[in-house]
């Protein structure tokens, strides 16, 4: 069992509380799920409970942590900088557990990862592995030492539809604890049984945390019913107090002149009308009462706000691309795939899905690379590195604002507002930025401009499980054509007209 008790998290930088008086105990059995709109410490406070030590740097937390012996596995975000240089075999040498297994237990955790036992001895890069064999090899090494419960910050990330499938079983059948966060809806609904949300309300300066014990759907729904209840008796109640108040004003008012007006010779119809104004001040204490026993208008950490307006509808008839490639080879002269083949017309959204290593990133590079230097079109690429296309040194108004006039600065403020960034987030340095508002940048920078061709490398892998609907709902409105990468299968099933699969044969229709 792990218990918190009272904990409090606040960034060192701009003193905002992201965590506040938070109580939580993960029972044996649990599958729990953080979930929060980007920026919200949802890895602060996974890496805060694997170890304290790990936030120091840049937050101060007060709060007890409190462990009956069992031991903690945890997965970080990204590997570290000195661990992705290291070969497999290295990164795993370093692991005790890992060294005392006999060979009969390094099979057996091979085959539970559906990976070759080569795999742990093999001088490849850590950091040279495909999302789905860095995943797995991660997850070996956690295992390896019968950890009780697991600590998973993103691990749907940069991972194929298998492995998905794979951590979705991985996670479910775990004997002990699991806590995770995750972006990928799916997975979240097949495997939490428990919701921890996060919030950030009043731009950023209220933090509420909410603990649901049902799995995610229910809670959804149930908190957006809730919602809706809890407004419509709250703005009731205050139409009401609106019409009882104006009666009260009135009749206040008359009595008021009427004591005015009242002749001194009427001693009697004098005593009448203070009494009257007497029992006018008893209702209004009794008002102010009422007023303070009110139902709160609730509060509710709405998703991003974005809008394609400048896009022109892209004609049914308009070749979008004809591609063809003879073979696909990796940076290393790999070869890929052959006969690569690709035709898009009119507003089409299209997506290519694939295993992990098998070209999707570079196809999709050369792709863009051909659509960007077109005339007849307008295309914006969506990188799924976002170092490679935002300028990580600038600030979002600067990436979005280059021309430095007041009044675009002043209109790109309003737009960042719509996404959800603070003041302070709209000055600070993009590289300092979570990857759910880098890629928030990425998209409002695309909604402003007249592009009609979008090709995105894994478009909603950063978005969370509040924004995600958002955004899917906006890129399937979008009036042009959209060339992609994915393998969200929400975004996949609901914004995608034809999916492909890459194999070594090319691509192949898959949906």
């Amino acid at each position: 069992m792990l218990q918190i008790k009272s904990l409090t998290i606040t960034h060192r930088k701009d003193l905002r509380t992201i965590i506040q008086n938070f109580d939580f105990v993960l029972n044996r059995g649990d599958k729990a799920v953080l979930i929060g709109e980007e920026g919200n410490g949802k890895s602060t406070l996974l890496k805060w409970i694997y170890d304290p030590g790990l936030v120091e740097a840049y937050a101060e937390a007060d709060g007890l942590r409190i462990l009956q012996g069992e031991l903690l596995g945890y997965l970080p975000q990204e590997l570290r900088d000195e661990d992705k240089q290291l070969t497999v075999f290295e990164y795993f040498s370093r692991l005790p557990a890992f060294l005392e297994a006999d060979p009969f237990e390094v099979e057996k955790m091979a085959a539970e990862m559906g990976i070759s036992s080569s795999l742990f001895y093999s001088s490849q890069k850590m950091q040279s592995l495909s999302g789905g064999e860095r995943v797995k090899a991660q997850m070996a090494g956690l295992l390896f030492s019968h950890p009780d419960i697991l600590l998973l910050d993103e691990p749907s990330n940069d991972i194929d539809l298998s492995t998905l499938r794979w951590l979705e079983k991985l996670i479910s059948r775990f004997p002990g604890s699991v806590l995770f966060i995750s972006h990928d809806e799916t997975l979240i609904e097949r495997t939490a049984n428990r919701v921890i949300l996060i919030e950030q309300l009043r731009r950023k300066s209220v933090s509420r945390v909410t603990i649901a014990n049902v799995p995610f759907r229910a809670f959804m729904e149930e908190r957006q019913r809730a919602f809706d209840k809890q407004r419509q008796e709250a703005y009731s109640e205050r139409r009401e107090e609106k019409k009882a108040m104006e009666r009260f004003r009135r009749i206040e008012q008359t009595v008021e002149s009427d004591l005015r007006n009242i002749s001194r010779q009427d001693p009697h119809s004098g005593r009448l009308l203070k009494k009257k104004m007497k029992a006018v001040k008893s209702l209004e204490k009794r008002y102010d009462r009422e007023h303070e026993e009110m139902t709160e208008v609730p509060e509710m950490e709405s998703p991003i706000t974005i809008r394609f307006e400048h896009q022109s509808p892209m004609p049914a008839g308009k070749t979008v691309i004809e591609y063809s490639l003879p073979e696909l080879s990796s940076p290393d002269g790999r070869v890929l795939a052959e006969n690569v083949v690709l035709n898009v017309r009119g507003p089409e959204k299209i997506c290519i899905i694939g295993d992990n290593g098998s070209g999707k990133t570079t196809l999709i590079r050369k792709i863009a690379k051909e659509l960007l230097s077109r005339q007849d079109i307008t295309a914006c690429y969506m990188s799924q590195n976002y170092e490679e296309t935002l300028p990580f040194d600038g600030t979002p108004v600067e990436y979005l604002a280059p021309s430095g006039k007041k009044d675009d600065a002043t209109m790109v403020r309003t737009y960042l507002g719509s996404m959800k960034y603070t003041a302070d987030e709209m000055f600070h340095p993009i590289r300092e930025l979570s990857g759910g508002q880098k890629a928030k940048l990425l998209l409002l920078k695309i909604s402003l401009t007249e592009a009609n061709v979008l090709i995105l490398d894994e478009p909603t892998r950063n978005f969370s499980p509040l924004s995600g609907p958002e955004v899917r709902n906006i890129l399937k409105q979008f009036p042009g054509a959209i060339i992609s990468v994915s393998h969200d299968r929400k975004y996949i099933s609901e914004v995608c007209d034809k999916v492909y699969r890459l194999t070594w044969r090319g691509l192949e229709i898959w949906k």
